[in-house]
């Protein structure tokens, strides 16, 4: 899980990121990072309409490669 000082810096720079939930590619969350809470991370998607989601998926920067650690 991301911590909120990481969460603050990708919003204030307005960085991209990627939010990865799963193995495929296709089901990837990106966006900039708008506000957070304990539970959840809201993210405003490319064509502005915003999601929720789970703050112990991963989230990396969208510039770089996508790394998908299966760990199950």
């Amino acid at each position: 899980m991301v911590n909120d000082e990481q969460l603050d810096e990708y919003r204030i720079a307005g960085t991209k990121v990627r939010i990865i939930r799963d193995a495929l590619e296709q089901n990837d969350v990106v966006g900039i990072v708008l506000a957070w809470d304990d539970e959840l991370v809201l993210i405003r998607r490319q064509n502005r309409r915003v999601a929720k989601v789970k703050r112990s998926y991963k989230l990396q920067p969208a510039d770089e490669p996508r790394q998908w650690d299966d760990i199950d």
